[in-house]
């Protein structure tokens, strides 16, 4: 399922989807924060929390801290994400004349310590590298934090850079646990397509894809047009996501000495 977003975001909160959708529910909050010069943000909702800066400059305060973070290029800078358990108060404050944050929520019981993850604290992998089908699905992949790292969270965060003309979330893989993600272009009129299982979906900057039932999520961006996308997950109770399942059918061309074109 995609919902599209039609144009730039408001100043404030704008949400996307929620935990109490009925239709592909993804036991998530998700939304945009789009916060102008001095505009303020608080919250201390009873819920897990991710912030995750995608531009902007912004000022970050929660317990007896603060700090101010600056984000100039999704492309090429790893994020800044503050992430805190439920109750727990937070106040955000635009310093840009724009700010853009991903927030993600979900009910956790669990206490934690906040964290505010660095762009240095961000896992950076090049996925696709060495693979039968070459340079076709090298693609970068963040990891802010997950199961390995933050055994107490509900929620998975990270980023992809899907280059120009590549393909990436490939081979094809599922997983049970449900799955959002968080489309931008470079140049912002770009586009790709985004596999849901048997359905095919054009995306645009500032669209969503839900990804529910275990269905397969590879993703392809048009020549020309770098992808960037958020990628949020939701493990399940006694089930937390730690690996890709890949269709059987498929999973040979993880081998490096796979052949994919037949010898003349």
């Amino acid at each position: 399922m995609i919902i599209r977003q039609k144009g730039p975001f408001g100043a404030g909160y704008t949400r996307i989807t929620g935990i109490d959708d009925k239709e592909h529910n993804t036991m998530m909050d998700f939304g945009i924060l789009k916060l102008l010069k001095g505009q303020e943000e608080l919250d201390s909702e009873d819920k897990e929390r991710a912030y995750l800066l995608i531009n902007g400059e912004v000022k970050l305060e929660w317990e007896e801290q603060e700090k101010v973070i600056k984000r100039d290029s999704f492309l090429d800078e790893e994020p800044w994400c503050l992430h805190v358990p439920a109750g727990q108060g937070v106040r955000i404050t635009g310093l840009s004349d724009e700010a853009e944050i991903a927030v993600t929520k979900t009910y956790n019981e669990r206490r934690f310590s906040p964290m505010l993850y660095s762009p240095d604290e961000c896992r950076v992998e090049e996925f696709g590298k060495g693979t039968a089908v070459g340079e076709t699905s090298t693609r970068i992949v963040r990891t802010v934090f997950d199961y390995s790292t933050a055994d107490y969270a509900n929620l998975v965060v990270g980023e992809v850079i899907n280059f120009p003309g590549k393909w990436s979330s490939y081979p094809p893989h599922y997983h049970p646990q449900p799955e959002i993600y968080f489309y931008k272009f470079y140049p912002e009129q770009g586009f790709g397509y985004s596999e849901c299982g048997e359905d095919v979906f054009k995306v645009r900057n500032n669209d969503t894809a839900i990804i529910t039932n275990q269905v397969t999520h590879s993703q392809v961006a048009a020549p020309g047009y770098a992808m960037y996308y958020i990628w949020v997950i939701r493990n399940l109770e006694d089930d937390p996501f730690d690996e890709r399942i890949f269709v059987p059918e498929h999973k040979w061309l993880l081998a490096e000495d796979a052949k994919v074109w037949p010898d003349l």
